[in-house]
């Protein structure tokens, strides 16, 4: 899937998006998802950078596509309450004939919320509610109207229409290895992970005794990745980008983090993630200005098509 962290689109926002998410179907990708911050993050671009309202974004690509998969990598449980949320991806489901996905997390980053007049709690109650987001979400789009008396929640009714064409997918996301994979475990079906082999390797090994402990099947709790790769045909379109990319990290330390290589050597990568039953990569191109860097990955996609 292609994740669209940042938004160069100049003076046609919208026309830049229905391209961009025209190439990426057009490419193979399987899906689209956006970031759900309120300011920029530094490790895409600058604060000033336009940042688009996730629900509202996904509403557009699913008018203009009848196939990719839409949600969000991910939405903080901090931002909206837990039904707001529910209401917003069961009516992108209707709308989209049951393509939505949603992928929640704790929240991390103390500016935004500050900046918006949100609360920032601690980190065991915004965990504490990110459990709570699941479990109304699942009630909220259940059959019927009827009240709800759950672990976390209780709602005196759960009239939320329109329903979900079916299961909505929930993944949770978070660099939290206890909580977070326990949360997932219990609850979610699928875990979002970074994408390097050695944290992989570790974070599913943690997953899965939870899973055992929780007495669910591994195989119910999917594996997805967060991939940000420096792409290129050939070793020096890769040197290239690598430096026009690095800013003030080293270069070497940029190519490293990044895993830049050929498109060869990108396969026989993702080759190694399919290998320990990754479902879903979500790749962000750190170098996206527009469809013509979503086109370069078509190669890799059409590897596993």
């Amino acid at each position: 899937m292609l994740q669209v962290s940042q938004f160069p689109w100049g003076d046609d926002p919208a026309a830049w998006l229905v391209a961009t998410v025209a190439a990426a179907e057009e490419c193979g990708f399987g899906g689209v998802a956006v970031m759900d911050h309120l300011i920029q993050i530094p490790q895409v671009g600058r604060a000033w950078d336009p940042i688009p309202e996730p629900w509202v974004t996904l509403g557009l690509i699913a008018g203009v596509s009848s196939r990719l998969r839409l949600g969000t990598l991910v939405s903080p449980v901090t931002f909206r309450p837990a039904g707001v949320t529910a209401k917003a991806v069961a009516t992108l489901d209707a709308l989209s004939g049951g393509r939505a996905f949603c992928g929640v997390g704790a929240g991390w980053w103390a500016r935004e919320h500050a900046a918006f007049g949100l609360p920032f709690p601690s980190a065991r109650e915004r965990l504490d509610a990110l459990e709570t987001t699941i479990e109304t979400m699942r009630a909220l789009w259940a059959k019927g109207t009827k009240a709800y008396d759950g672990t976390r929640v209780s709602l005196p009714e759960t009239t939320c229409y329109p329903r979900p064409e079916g299961r909505i997918p929930i993944i949770v996301g978070g660099n939290g290895e206890r909580r977070t994979l326990r949360i997932a475990a219990k609850h979610a079906d699928a875990c979002n992970v970074p994408s390097d082999l050695a944290t992989l390797d570790r974070k599913i090994a943690v997953l899965r005794q939870f899973c055992d402990e929780e007495r669910r099947d591994p195989a119910d709790v999917g594996i997805t990745v967060l991939d940000i790769p420096v792409v290129a045909a050939d070793r020096e379109g890769v040197a290239s980008l690598v430096d026009t990319l690095h800013g003030r990290t080293p270069a070497a330390t940029f190519a490293r983090t990044h895993h830049a290589g050929t498109t060869v050597e990108q396969i026989g990568r993702y080759r190694l993630l399919a290998e320990r039953e990754v479902r879903s990569v979500f790749v962000a191109l750190p170098d996206l200005t527009g469809p013509q860097q979503i086109e370069t990955f078509a190669p890799i996609v059409a590897a596993f098509a």
